[in-house]
């Protein structure tokens, strides 16, 4: 009987190399062996590694990496402008691509060290700027003092020792103030607007070079030697001149540097003079050369007699805002010479003094074309006062708040001489009463189509006046069943 052949062990052993049973474990032996040029403190130096947990990498997750990775910058911005404006400080600290980012959607900065724009990490960490604002950056503060001085959009802290000289001795040197804005020229193509404080002539016209589209600028401490190089800003269409400021820098603004402004600025929509000097020369200027000119204020002005005569000039104002002024134009000339604003829609008054007749009643004929009067916390008016508002021919609004002095009497004379009075605003007029109010008054109020009566806290008719229509006239009363 014959059996069949049996194979041994090692014949049954697959010859492949690809087979598992013959792939064999690597050990340091066999690496040092079948390479001869290998050391033998590289042979375990490579053994080590590779038996140790570390070199074990777990497969790679879908989130182990970063998504946004293979974003583009435009849409990731996209997506960030999208988010509220608390988070952007938490933005900024995902990652330095999103700090990046973030730096790129600031438009609006305003800078507090001048060294910051000077060493350039102002342009580089914020490259997108169109609006600058350098005024309190212009000022040396005296930061280990508790004392804090504010005045509109400027604020810093002060010395008590000394108090009086504080802003005229801490303010940065022209030449510091014109390299900056050196600095911020070169690097801001985009800027639309900035504010600045003790700038010069050539620091201005650098600016202007660099800068073609500025379109807003504020000046502090400005004086008629820097209005020569506004001529430069050629696209400007708002301007702010700050002369003198009580308690903190002194400056002069007169007729000569009113003019050159009027002839190198004939593009201005929006001007202001703030504690400017001047009279009718410089003012009919302005008039005369900016043809543009829709918005005027006058604030704090230290011009001499007779420059409300010259707003007669102004063919294009809309707008005329005359704010902390103590006094009006005691002298304006004879009112048969006075003209008018033709194209003049607003007139609002604030925290002024309004004593002087002759001025209020120079002020009232030049602006007798307005549609709009505001009358806000001014001193001084009182019924005689208010009495030359009927020189009005065609006002639609009027508001009055914190006029104390004024009574009823003295507003019912002026209102109902205004055929065409549609809303009225009162608010915090105290000799106002409800009790004195007649029945012409009374008519009157049935006919607005808009009224606020609060003249004091004790006042009941706007209660009083709910349900019986008066006030709401027109489209809000007549409504369709």
């Amino acid at each position: 009987m014959t059996f069949p052949k049996t194979k041994s062990f090692r014949e049954k052993i697959p010859t492949s190399p690809k087979s598992p049973l013959r792939r064999r474990r690597s050990s340091w032996t066999s690496s040092w062996l079948n390479n001869s040029t290998t050391s033998f403190k590289q042979v375990v130096s490579a053994v080590m590694q590779s038996q140790s947990p570390r070199s074990i990498s777990k497969p790679q997750t879908p989130t182990d990496f970063d998504r946004t990775l293979s974003l583009p910058d435009s849409l990731l911005l996209k997506i960030l402008h999208k988010l509220p404006e608390s988070q952007n400080d938490d933005v900024s600290l995902v990652c330095k691509r999103w700090l990046n980012l973030q730096g790129r959607r600031i438009r609006t900065l305003r800078v507090l060290d001048l060294d910051f724009l000077l060493s350039g990490k102002l342009l580089s960490r914020f490259p997108k700027l169109s609006n600058v604002d350098l005024s309190n950056a212009c000022i040396y503060p005296s930061r280990n003092s508790p004392i804090s001085l504010s005045h509109k959009s400027i604020s810093f802290r002060v010395s008590s020792s000394n108090w009086d000289d504080f802003v005229e001795e801490n303010l940065l040197h022209s030449e510091t103030v014109d390299r900056g804005l050196r600095v911020l020229g070169r690097g801001s193509c985009d800027l639309l607007r900035l504010v600045v404080i003790n700038a010069s002539e050539m620091g201005l016209l650098g600016l202007a070079e660099q800068c073609c589209d500025l379109q807003e600028l504020e000046l502090h401490k400005c004086n008629d030697n820097l209005l020569r190089g506004i001529a430069a800003c050629e696209n400007l269409r708002a301007l702010r001149l700050v002369g003198s400021v009580d308690g903190l820098y002194t400056s002069s603004v007169s007729d000569i540097g009113l003019t050159i402004l009027a002839q190198g600025c004939k593009r201005l929509a929006k001007l202001e003079l703030s504690g400017c000097e001047g009279s009718f020369d410089g003012i009919r200027a302005i008039g005369q050369c900016c043809e543009l000119l829709e918005d005027f204020t006058v604030s704090q002005h230290r011009m001499d007699d007779g420059w409300i005569a010259a707003l007669s000039c102004f063919e294009s104002l809309k707008t005329l805002t005359i704010s902390s002024c103590p006094k009006m134009d005691s002298c304006p000339g004879p009112e048969e010479l006075l003209g008018s604003c033709p194209a003049l829609e607003s007139l609002q008054l604030k925290r002024c003094c309004l004593s002087d007749k002759h001025g209020v009643r120079a002020l009232f004929k030049v602006c007798d074309g307005a549609t709009t009067v505001h009358i806000q916390d001014c001193w001084g008016l009182d019924d005689d006062s208010f009495s030359l508002a009927k020189a009005f021919r065609r006002v639609r609004f009027l508001s009055l708040e914190g006029c104390s002095v004024l009574t009823t009497g003295g507003l019912e004379s002026v209102v109902l001489r205004w055929e065409e009075l549609e809303s009225m605003r009162v608010m915090s007029c105290k000799n106002i009463k409800d009790s004195e109010i007649s029945p012409a008054l009374s008519s009157l109020f049935s006919l607005l189509k808009e009224l606020t009566w609060r003249p004091d806290t004790r006042s009941h008719l706007s209660s009083r006046l709910q349900g019986t229509g008066i006030g709401k006239r027109g489209s809000k009363f007549f409504k369709k069943r």
